[in-house]
């Protein structure tokens, strides 16, 4: 007796142990239950020596690609896709009870969107002449423009869209649905960054880092005009480098004979096996010359008068080329780091001249990319994701023609494969400043793509410093307003 706790000594009464023994009998049926009906965290079973085999979702999906249009520098919801008519009636007063400093500084009176808006398809939807090529789908898009972030400074804001966090060091996107699913073409990367060909944007490799999750998730950056580095063996001849490849390969399944189960050695040898596909793979891929001339036209990739549009354009083109041979998640850049809104949509000073400029480069390619992959049958399994991290004030900043950033109400939009074509969902003020009614942070929008790809938000973990982490932290409703 002596030698028992006083809570064993208490399971010595009949009714306590009766008791006890009911509860944990309970918790067992219920851990049982929760399991079969797929409620608890489900990590995928990943085997090192096929880290992209293709892997089930956690429940039919609609989609099983994803091409992520990825605008850096945050463009205005009133110049591009959020019609407000009181902007132009109230053109060039002050905003009453408005902010009197924002981000950069004092704030200006109101103004007017600085595009013509016009309704536009069946749907009868304003957008701009900004973007007259893109305004051309509204009638396939499904857009939602009341999201807001957590952030009005570009690098956080950017993480946050990326990656469900302000803060550096959380997985991509990307990252988690080719954890979750592998990928359908092993001998390509799973998940493909395309930086914009004026740069990287503001916060970098962050937005297809892998974050805490096994480095073989990370994005791998890839454009028509800088292929992925490293690849070819130098100053070595073909067959050289062949027969080291094998006799390392030799080498390296026999210790893993001698060690069965080093994972970190099979993840290793896997790594080697995919850079000598990718060898082969990558330049096929990357050739665009075996596209016919009238769909090289059709997305402005022969356009010598603009080589950043042509370079911008031949990078749509790879991403369609990369959907269709089975990569998992591209992520398409257009606009880099901040430059004064020179190199990306960061327009506080001179923003009608900026954008005409950016939305040059932005309007045909993308169009002409989602129309081809239309025409043939790709976004019937396909999501296709226009985004940004956040967007702009109505109103000027004191002394220049541009906006301020603005986290409170902002678009984006997505179209493809499960969204419902022609909806516009959520609805900022009267001058578009902030969200007002379905209200979504940006964990929404993620945790609605992850629905798209067949992925439960809340089930989707890795453990990580002792924490179950997920992509949409502890938050996260999926928007089904838009899904078909």
């Amino acid at each position: 007796m002596t030698s028992l706790s006083p809570n064993g000594r208490q399971f010595l009464n009949r009714r306590n142990f009766l008791g006890g023994s009911a509860g944990a009998l309970g918790s067992i049926a219920l851990l049982d239950l929760l399991s079969g009906d797929h409620l608890l965290a489900a990590r995928p079973l990943i085997d090192p020596a096929r880290p992209f085999a293709p892997r089930e979702s956690h429940f039919p999906g609609k989609a099983k690609r994803v091409v992520v249009i990825f605008c850096a520098g945050a463009v205005s919801q009133l110049e591009t896709w959020d019609y407000k008519p009181e902007l132009i009636k109230f053109d060039g007063q002050p905003l009453p009870d408005g902010p009197a400093v924002t981000f950069q500084g004092p704030a200006g009176n109101l103004a007017r969107p600085q595009y013509t808006f016009r309704q536009r398809g069946q749907t009868g939807k304003w957008v701009s002449d900004m973007i007259p090529h893109l305004a051309e789908l509204t009638d396939d898009i499904a857009f939602i423009h009341s999201l807001t972030s957590k952030s009005n400074t570009h690098g956080p804001a950017e993480n946050f869209l990326s990656t469900g966090t302000p803060l550096d060091g959380f997985p991509s996107l990307g990252s988690w649905a080719s954890y979750a699913l592998g990928s359908e073409n092993q001998d390509l990367p799973a998940y493909v960054a395309i930086p914009d060909p004026r740069g990287v944007p503001q916060n970098g490799s962050n937005n297809w880092g892998p974050g805490f999750l096994p480095a073989a998730f990370q994005g791998t950056p890839l454009s028509s005009k800088e292929p992925i580095r490293h690849l070819k063996a130098p100053i070595v001849s073909p067959g050289a480098d062949r027969a080291a490849r094998s006799l390392l390969q030799q080498m390296n399944q026999r210790h893993l004979q001698q060690h069965p189960g080093d994972n970190k050695l099979a993840a290793r040898i896997a790594s080697y096996e995919l850079a000598a596909r990718m060898q082969l793979s990558v330049p096929e891929i990357t050739d665009l010359s075996s596209e016919p001339e009238y769909l090289l036209k059709s997305y402005g990739a022969d356009d010598e008068s603009n080589p950043v549009r042509a370079a911008f354009a031949r990078n749509c083109l790879l991403a369609r080329r990369l959907i269709e041979s089975g990569v998992r998640f591209v992520q398409l850049f257009n606009g880099a780091y901040a430059s004064g809104g020179e190199l990306n949509w960061d327009g506080h000073n001179k923003l009608k001249e900026q954008y005409d400029k950016h939305a040059a480069i932005l309007d045909q390619p993308a169009a002409a990319m989602i129309k081809d992959m239309k025409a043939r049958g790709l976004l019937e399994d396909t999501l296709v994701i226009w985004c940004t991290e956040f967007g702009r004030m109505p109103f000027f900043q004191k002394g220049s023609k541009g906006r301020d950033h603005n986290p409170d109400g902002f678009t984006c939009w997505m179209t493809g494969a499960g969204v419902k074509p022609g909806v516009s969902h959520g609805v900022t003020d009267d001058l578009g400043q902030k969200a007002v009614q379905d209200v979504h942070p940006l964990y929404d929008f993620n945790a609605t793509i992850l629905h798209l790809l067949g992925l439960d938000h809340e089930r989707l973990t890795f453990q990580h410093n002792g924490i179950e982490r997920r992509l949409t932290n502890v938050e996260g409703h999926v928007i089904r307003e838009i899904l078909a």
